[in-house]
């Protein structure tokens, strides 16, 4: 039986992960809706990557659940994990492509690894794939000959060979001039949209993120800060969005690191 629409393809149920002691994720619950463009946002080192990361199995919570098509991805043995991620396509940060491989065989990969297709018919898909992010033509270069907008443009090529579900991107727009971060934006929410995806991505890019996402989730302190649509999050009034969505440098995240006073540093008695 099919899910309805309405079901949630991603769900965090009360979920907690850290490293060793620092817990990055603290008891936290969100919903990624099935067929809408996700963003995840927040300062560096929030747990953004961190919950891409639990989504695809890399990683294992410490308590909670990280459901994936009302599925629990953390007790799941390797056979049902392989299984799973087959139905989701992953863009790495810069793109992660094969450098000894063309771009053909890049995208090609996943095919070859994960089904007995003929060539003729891998061939076809591939350039079809290439063909959907605009660089069919680029087929024969290798991965050196790209530029970085370009590379990450066969990336996701690669993310999407396989028709996945769902696919997460890890900030697809970092480095990028502003031309490229125009097209990933469009690429992203052209796919989602003509391919019925599910998108869900790491972001610190406030303008093209807020134009393309329909759901925005901030985390902040190992908790979600807000969520909801773009509109939504920039009315918020909790002074940490605010503080994030206007870009000030001071206010809750504070610009100085916690640590000893100036006197206690320098000697010095401070008036």
């Amino acid at each position: 039986m099919a899910a309805s629409p309405a079901e949630p393809l991603v769900e965090l149920c009360h979920l907690t992960f850290g490293y060793g002691e620092r817990v990055i994720l603290d008891d936290i619950s969100l919903v990624v809706p099935r067929g809408k463009v996700t963003a995840l946002m927040g300062a560096s080192g929030g747990g953004k990557t961190t919950i891409l990361r639990l989504i695809g199995g890399q990683n294992r919570a410490q308590s909670g659940q990280t459901l994936f098509d009302g599925q629990d991805i953390g007790p799941m043995n390797q056979t049902a994990l392989y299984a799973a991620r087959r139905r989701m396509g992953m863009l790495f940060q810069f793109g992660a492509l094969f450098a000894d491989l063309s771009v053909f065989e890049n995208v090609a990969f996943p095919l070859r690894e994960h089904t007995d297709l003929p060539e003729p018919l891998i061939r076809d898909i591939v350039l079809m794939k290439l063909n959907a992010v605009g660089l069919r033509g680029a087929r024969e270069l290798m991965p050196s000959d790209l530029s970085g907008g370009m590379a990450r443009r066969i990336a996701l090529a690669r993310a999407i060979a396989l028709d996945p579900e769902l696919v997460m991107y890890d900030e697809p727009f970092s480095g990028l001039d502003p031309i490229s971060l125009g097209t990933a934006a469009r690429l992203i929410r052209q796919l989602n949209d003509s391919m019925g995806l599910t998108s869900i991505f790491v972001s610190h890019e406030l303008e093209q993120t807020f134009a393309i996402a329909d759901h925005v989730i901030i985390l902040a302190n190992g908790k979600i800060a807000t969520q909801g649509t773009p509109e939504q999050v920039r009315q918020s009034s909790d002074p940490l969005v605010y503080q994030y969505v206007n870009a000030l440098s001071d206010g809750p995240v504070r610009f100085h690191y916690p640590g000893p006073s100036v006197a206690e540093d320098f000697g010095v008695t401070v008036p």
